[in-house]
């Protein structure tokens, strides 16, 4: 009875399987008049051992075999041998080696009850370590995600997730196939020791192919399951795989997207502990994958609108003085100095202030222009800069201004002459320092925007009749561009002629 409640005392306390069975055996040992004990399981027809205390012997094979087969305790020439578990699913053995002289013990089903308090107690601490090593996983898992999260691009994405495998698992090496259904194969990246580190396999071949067409999880090691083993992958990448745990990567709507491969466990073979890791970290690489390939399509989507909206801005003309104007616009769009475009209306300061946006860095971000001209002035800091919602009588809802939704790109202001004072000297502070609060709002927003300013008027008379800032002047007319009217480039008349007629036409069909 008091082992009893000690070995129950131990299940409660212990922390790994091994230190549980090994304090339980030097504790039955002087109880059972036992000289040795232990705790033996089978493990690919060898008898593994778990634990054991007291002098070593060399352990009665049969006598365990009959006991495990016959699932009751048997007592044979100075040995116990005592199935641990329920009847049907014992799947080891306490064997005990009893002093010399000493009778088997008459009480047998005695013993059997502290075999089968032994193992309710040890699948206690193996449950509790089980539970403590998936929190670890998944806190783990939670590190790893939150850096994948950060990085934007495909290629360094590929090559975090198979190092984190390789930590996570304890794995000479990991690979992602991604499936590229049109040509039917299977894309691994990273692969080390393959040209471009990239290796395409058949989507039928190997254990990625069949991982591929059952979509769950395998297992394979060379020993036993060397028909699974691509050798000719091998010879391709000049590696020697022993072990191989591969899960398929699906998307959160189920669609297969490829295979999450590691290779050589550095430590014995890959078990069903390591798969569940993986099939919990190939859960969040799909997401990650899906989210990076879902951005690098927008990324090409929008090179490719941009590339189209550029295509059709064009300044025409073969004049001279459309040249120069060519030749300074290349000097200046890829700087961040403000620039000031002067020209009567329809010379084309708009064209002008495009160009200058799709020849700079900034040219994927947003081209916004505004006509100050048409802005209420009661509007214009609105208009420019937001509002908060209920900043005045029809303010709904919060608004973004121009400047904001410029972010990172380009704003022109044109005809910028007929912007009031109150908003001139609004404007001024916001290039002065690159900071907005919103009407109606107390959060200061950062901004980030070249600002291209346009006009018909002579800025300059209007400094001198007080009608515009002087700072402000000088703050936006760091390059003057001035666009010469048509009646000063008759040569480019005919060009412009054939232009117009032939966009005319294609519209009318």
């Amino acid at each position: 009875m008091a082992l009893a409640s000690e070995l129950l005392a131990l299940g409660l306390t212990a922390q790994q399987p091994e230190g549980y069975l090994g304090q339980s055996l030097v504790a039955m040992l002087p109880a059972t008049g036992a000289v040795f004990g232990a705790v033996v399981a089978p493990r690919e027809g060898n008898w593994v051992v778990e634990a054991q205390a007291g002098t070593r012997h060399p352990l009665p094979e049969d006598l365990l075999a009959d006991a495990l087969d016959r699932e009751v305790p048997l007592a044979r020439a100075g040995w116990v041998a005592l199935p641990m578990g329920s009847r049907g699913r014992a799947s080891a053995v306490c064997v005990l080696r009893l002093a010399e002289n000493q009778p088997p013990p008459a009480e047998l089903p005695q013993l059997e009850a502290l075999a089968a308090i032994l193992a309710a107690g040890l699948a206690g601490v193996t449950s509790r370590q089980s539970q403590r090593q998936r929190l670890q996983r998944l806190e783990t898992v939670l590190e790893i995600v939150q850096q994948w999260n950060r990085t934007r691009e495909l290629g360094p994405l590929l090559v975090q997730m198979a190092e984190a495998a390789t930590r996570l698992l304890d794995a000479d090496r990991a690979s992602i196939f991604l499936w590229d259904r049109g040509t039917h194969t299977l894309v691994g990246r990273p692969a080390l020791g393959v040209p471009e580190g990239e290796l395409r396999v058949p989507e039928d071949r190997g254990v990625v192919g069949e991982v591929l067409r059952r979509g769950a999880p395998v297992r394979a090691d060379a020993a036993r399951h060397s028909q699974l083993i691509d050798r000719r992958i091998d010879a391709q990448t000049g590696y020697h795989t022993e072990s191989l745990l591969a899960v398929p990567l699906r998307t959160a709507a189920g669609e297969l997207l490829g295979v999450f491969e590691v290779i050589n466990k550095r430590s014995g073979a890959f078990g069903p502990e390591d798969e569940a890791g993986l099939e919990e970290l190939a859960r969040h690489a799909a997401v990650a994958l899906e989210n990076a390939q879902d951005r690098q399509q927008l990324l090409a989507n929008r090179r490719q609108l941009t590339e189209q909206a550029a295509g059709q801005v064009q300044l025409l003309g073969q004049s001279p003085a459309i040249e120069a104007l060519r030749s300074v616009i290349r000097r200046v769009a890829d700087t961040e100095l403000a620039v000031l475009i002067l020209g009567e209306n329809g010379t084309g300061k708009e064209v002008v202030a495009q160009m200058i946006h799709y020849l700079s860095r900034r040219r994927e971000k947003p081209f916004i222009a505004v006509n100050c001209a048409a802005i209420p002035e009661a509007l214009a800091e609105s208009e420019l800069f937001g509002h908060e919602r209920g900043a005045f009588t029809d303010a709904r809802e919060a608004r973004p201004g121009k400047f904001e939704l410029a972010s990172g790109g380009t704003l022109l202001l044109d005809e910028i002459g007929d912007l009031s004072l109150a908003g001139q000297a609004k404007l001024l502070r916001v290039l002065e320092e690159r900071v907005l609060v919103r009407v109606g709002g107390s959060t200061p927003v950062a901004t980030d925007v070249r600002v291209l300013a346009a006009t018909n008027q002579d800025l300059a008379e209007l400094v001198r009749q007080k009608k515009f800032r002087e700072d402000l002047f000088y703050r936006l007319n760091v390059v003057t561009l001035e666009l010469p009217p048509l009646r000063d480039r008759p040569q480019d008349i005919l060009l412009l002629a054939e232009h117009f007629l032939h966009d005319f036409c294609k519209r009318a069909r």
